[in-house]
């Protein structure tokens, strides 16, 4: 971290729907924000939390932020709590694209983001399927749970994002809620005792690990039960990133 500030990181916690979207209550999600929002404290980020928050709203949130001046911070980040299908994210009144909020912060939009990581955390569904997992010595199975159904030279607009995804394209996301999503549990464990040693990546691959490890779903009815979860990493990092 080489300027003044580590950055912005903006929360959208999603917990409400809309009754025409057909959306149920995201129970757990309160947890993770503010698990989150801890975690993201201290690293240093400047974190503000936004609840149930419409498409509209999403999207201007985050053009507003993509329109502040970013020059004395080292990077940006947003975490998406919500329903989701694959591409897409609910705010309480519908679904819309992820890239319609992610493609702010371009290097040909966002230019005081320029050359800096931009984080995308998002816990959400990517479609309806499920993963039945591959018997290995796993532990005992989880509480009941619910789903989410410098420059000079030149550099490409598309560069430095990286998108943590709680689950992998066609999937469902798990959540239990008493203690909130796999995913956010996970990154929070990680976060508190390695994030200020560990390289993003290496941050990120441990959660992979605890998330496929440490959770399985249980439930009376058996299509949801013994179910497993991976999330998945998109980089287009051009170079590490320690948080301190």
């Amino acid at each position: 971290m080489s300027h003044q500030r580590v950055g912005k990181c903006i929360i959208i916690n999603n917990k409400n729907f809309d009754e025409k979207t057909g959306m149920n209550v995201r129970n757990g999600t309160d947890r993770d924000a503010g698990e989150l929002f801890k975690c993201f404290k201290s690293l240093g980020f400047d974190v503000f939390i936004y609840n149930d928050q419409t498409c509209e709203k999403m999207e201007r949130l985050l053009r507003e932020a993509s329109e502040e001046d970013h020059s004395d911070s080292s990077c940006f980040a947003c975490i998406l709590l919500s329903h989701g299908e694959e591409g897409m994210i609910y705010g309480t009144d519908g679904a819309m694209p992820i890239k319609t909020m992610t493609s702010l912060f371009r290097g040909d939009m966002c230019k005081s983001l320029v050359g800096k990581p931009k984080l995308f955390f998002i816990q959400a569904c990517r479609g309806s399927e499920f993963d039945d997992g591959i018997q290995t010595d796993s532990g005992p199975p989880n509480d009941t749970l619910e789903t989410d159904a410098n420059p000079r030279h030149k550099i490409p607009v598309e560069a430095d994002f990286l998108f943590a995804y709680s689950t992998v394209p066609g999937y469902y996301s798990w959540r239990n809620p008493g203690r909130g999503s796999w995913f956010v549990q996970a990154l929070c464990n990680v976060l508190s005792e390695f994030g200020k040693q560990l390289e993003i990546m290496q941050i990120l691959t441990r959660v992979n690990y605890m998330v496929a490890t440490s959770f399985e779903s249980w439930s009376e009815d058996p299509r949801f039960s013994e179910k497993k979860q991976i999330p998945c990493v998109v980089s287009m990092l051009t170079k590490e990133l320690y948080f301190n």
